[in-house]
């Protein structure tokens, strides 16, 4: 019976070849696994930079550009409290109405004199851009 220690040379350096082999290939798989993770953290930075770059240029190209006009003032409504109560009618009904239906909100006899007034108020508002006439005598709130 031969000792561990003296076994033949061949075969012991054969041994000694395929332990150092799979030293190798497990190093070798090791350091395969930390270049596929290095590589996927390099990708995500490189993604991360060119957002930066992004970034950077859209804000010098929005510094270069002038200022946009600011919207126009609000319209101020006229001080006669039938403005605002005809605004608050058309506001509740919330569709288009004509000049005799803030007449009989407003309990105004359908007179001719009370629907032209009412009508003249009406187109005021429309000047003043607070209103709009969508088809001639018929007035509503513009959209936003």
């Amino acid at each position: 019976m031969t000792q561990p220690d003296q076994r033949e040379p061949g075969t012991w350096l054969l041994d000694r070849i395929d332990a150092r082999e799979e030293a190798l290939t497990s190093q070798i798989e090791q350091t395969q696994a930390q270049i596929e993770e290095l590589t996927g953290r390099l990708r995500e930075l490189d993604q991360d930079l060119d957002h930066l770059r992004i970034t950077r240029k859209t804000l010098l190209v929005l510094a270069s550009e002038p200022d946009p006009a600011p919207p126009p003032p609000t319209p101020a409504i006229p001080d006669h409290p039938a403005y605002q109560q005809i605004l608050t009618i058309l506001a509740d009904a919330g569709q288009p109405t004509r000049a005799r239906d803030p007449c009989l909100a407003l309990d105004l006899p359908l007179a001719r004199k009370n629907i032209e007034n009412t009508r003249a108020k009406l187109k005021r508002l429309v000047g003043l851009g607070i209103l709009v006439e969508i088809e001639p005598g018929l007035f509503a709130q513009p959209r936003p």
